[in-house]
């Protein structure tokens, strides 16, 4: 390989592990987390972090101060799609506080990124109002990766993003969810980032199950598009992309488990440009300007994900 393809290379995998790694096991807020779910375990993920205390207690606080908690462990960390964990198992723990229709909060999750961070953590906070029938989530979200031991040229891939989000109950059984996400700064390579997702869900009627069962049947979509990052990082926009999961989640008191399918429409070669990749292989489709050595990677395809988790208000 010659040493400008290299240094090409080292570039790519720079910018695009920054791309990645906003990605996944957020906030409270969650990039879109839930504004009120019916039930533990029973939100629409609209690309939201795994283990956000909102995805499945984001009830707002009709008493005063409440507190939640939830902590779980994974087959896989995906995220929009893309997994975070390259392929292995991840834990996570989050914990919110709420106040009337204020709320706050953190969570911690394990990783497997480009840039080798410990953790990685998130601070949110916004607020969920009822307007009309339809229950908001406004929120704002950090998203920080201390330790990262190769940060790369932009020097860590910290980063915030704004999130709204609306859902509403169709009948007694039927739900409806979509919301934007923004950052003018995503992972920090000087890129702006948009998504937009929508989903459904039935909740299986409680007559039909045993008691303290629930059962619900999600699904949804989301596209992403980004702007051009820094010319450090070549100068060119990250690829956009589509994504999809649909699964079922089972409740028992505190105890959740969820199955889920999740895919895009990235191809290999876009994969490795978004992701950074570091056990990327060549044989793909070269492309001059975006991945010149035409490398490939797997962290973006058909994944199968089992989730438990504990949760606790």
């Amino acid at each position: 390989m010659r040493r400008q393809g290299v240094a090409s290379v080292r570039r790519l995998r720079d910018a695009s592990c920054a791309a990645l790694v906003g990605l996944w096991l957020a906030p409270i807020t969650g990039a879109l987390a839930q504004a009120n779910p019916p039930g533990p375990g029973s939100a629409i993920g609209l690309g939201n972090r795994g283990w956000s205390g909102a995805d499945t207690n984001g009830q707002t606080s009709a008493n005063g101060l409440e507190f939640s908690a939830r902590a779980g462990v994974a087959s896989d960390y995906i995220y929009r799609g893309i997994t975070l964990s390259d392929h292995g198992p991840a834990a996570g723990a989050a914990f919110e506080t709420r106040f009337g229709p204020l709320y706050a909060g953190t969570t911690v999750a394990t990783v497997k990124l480009p840039t080798e961070p410990a953790a990685e953590f998130t601070f949110a906070g916004g607020i969920r109002p009822k307007i009309a029938n339809i229950d908001f989530d406004l929120g704002v979200t950090y998203f920080a990766y201390p330790g990262e031991r190769l940060p790369g040229e932009t020097n860590g891939i910290n980063y915030w993003e704004a999130v709204v989000r609306g859902d509403r109950r169709i009948g007694e059984h039927i739900r409806v969810a979509a919301g934007f996400a923004y950052s003018p700064n995503v992972s920090n390579t000087g890129a702006w980032s948009q998504y937009a997702a929508a989903g459904v869900g039935y909740d299986v009627p409680g007559h039909l199950l045993p008691q303290n069962l629930a059962v619900s049947f999600t699904a949804a979509a989301g596209y992403s598009w980004f702007g051009n990052q820094a010319a450090q990082l070549g100068g060119f926009p990250l690829p956009g992309y589509l994504n999809w999961q649909a699964g079922v989640t089972f409740t028992h008191e505190a105890f959740n488990l969820d199955l889920r399918y999740y895919d895009t429409n990235l191809s290999k070669e876009n994969c490795f440009v978004f992701t950074g990749d570091p056990n990327a292989r060549p044989g793909g489709r070269v492309n001059l300007v975006t991945n010149p050595d035409g490398l490939v990677s797997n962290w973006c395809g058909a994944t199968f994900v089992a989730k438990a988790w504990f949760a606790l208000n």
